[in-house]
């Protein structure tokens, strides 16, 4: 801009301007600590906002080691969040159904509360049904985890959790670690690592519901879904599965192209029936170890995709059949039917019960360790 070296003043203007704006830039990528709420005790409770330089912002709070938000742009830059919460802490200690959690120790069902292992038989509470879901009725989306900002070089926090042997009925005292990166590539890395001092079993996911035309703005059922999985694992009237693993060809759970959520969801199939639409795990087409695209979902309205990648086996595909109005979230928006969807990564639900699924036993001296990224990008 030669012009402006005319005259001194204009000069120091815009060396002022051009200082301004690469430090504004500075400022977009990092986090930002602030109070979330505090606890019935009193227990101050804190909110990560993790941003990147293109302006991706990510909310964590250390209760429930939870996504509180994922604010990302559509394809004309327009910003939104797209997961389901609260504005506040008050809200999560509501009527919350698991909204961002980390959910553990064993995220999914559990038939009726009961595994054995090592010939000694366990009993977890019954909270969904006559089973056991997500830990229990205090499990990981309850607990307040231990906080640490971590300095690398993409903005990141670390939670960390030591669940005690008993805990909601599991065996051994479990040290869990969650650590929530933000890349410039707009994609959220979740690493979760866990030890323990006993035989225990172990499935973490983390809960988010999606709607990538942005929480609280409808259905999503014109929201386009790929599933990269040839199989999934049918269920009973209990939501549980029978140990069978089944084609998805020719069924409405095929949805490796593309393909309209709403397009089958209300078919007269009986594993439909039995979640009142999708809630199902699918058997992902894993060619060997690292990551794989176990999902791709696009808002055709937006342009905004989600992809998901992971080191998991399976992932729990749910249309929030259960959301219907009552939970009020984020401005106080109702959270209707259908109005926002899962991809939990996971080993299959039930699986101490099924030796023909995945180990999710952990052992002393082994290290549990799993990663998923939610990449968000636009399409044209």
């Amino acid at each position: 801009m030669p012009h402006y070296s005319r005259c001194l003043l204009c000069g120091w203007l815009v060396s002022q301007f051009v200082a301004g704006a690469l430090g504004a830039a500075s400022l977009r990528a990092g986090i930002k600590r602030s109070v979330f709420g505090k606890m019935p005790d009193g227990e101050e409770i804190h909110l990560y906002t993790l941003t990147n330089p293109n302006g991706m912002q990510v909310g964590i709070t250390n209760y429930g080691a939870r996504i509180v938000s994922i604010v990302v742009p559509d394809r004309h830059g327009n910003m939104a969040d797209v997961v389901l919460g609260f504005d506040n802490l008050e809200g999560y200690l509501g009527k919350d159904p698991y909204f961002g959690a980390i959910v553990g120790r064993y995220g999914n069902r559990i038939a009726k509360g009961r595994f054995a292992l090592d010939g000694v038989d366990y009993t977890l509470p019954i909270n969904d049904g006559p089973n056991s879901l997500h830990g229990g009725t205090q499990g990981f989306d309850k607990k307040v985890w231990t906080a640490r900002e971590l300095s690398q070089v993409h903005p990141a926090v670390e939670l960390t959790y030591l669940s005690r042997d008993g805990e909601e009925g599991f065996p051994g005292d479990l040290r869990v670690q969650v650590v929530y990166t933000l890349e410039e590539s707009n994609a959220l890395r979740i690493d979760y690592r866990a030890t323990t001092d006993k035989d225990t079993v172990l499935n973490l996911t983390n809960h988010s519901y999606f709607n990538l035309a942005g929480e609280g703005s409808g259905s999503i059922l014109d929201q386009e879904i790929m599933i990269n999985a040839a199989s999934f694992t049918p269920i009973d009237a209990t939501m549980i599965p029978t140990g069978e693993i089944l084609s998805v060809a020719g069924t409405p759970f095929d949805f490796r192209h593309l393909t309209r959520i709403g397009a089958r969801i209300n078919d007269d199939d009986q594993q439909l029936k039995f979640a009142h639409g999708y809630d199902d795990n699918f058997v992902l087409n894993h060619r060997g170890p690292g990551l794989v695209l176990a999902s791709r979902a696009v808002d055709p309205h937006s342009g905004r995709v989600l992809e998901v990648f992971t080191t998991e086996p399976g992932v729990q595909f749910y249309t929030g059949n259960f959301l219907d109005g009552s939970v009020r979230g984020k401005g106080g928006k109702a959270y209707a039917y259908r109005s926002a969807f899962t991809l939990e990564t996971q080993h299959f639900p039930d699986s101490p019960n099924h030796p023909n699924f995945p180990s999710t036993e952990l052992k002393p001296g082994e290290t549990y360790h799993q990663t998923t990224v939610f990449k968000f990008s636009t399409a044209n």
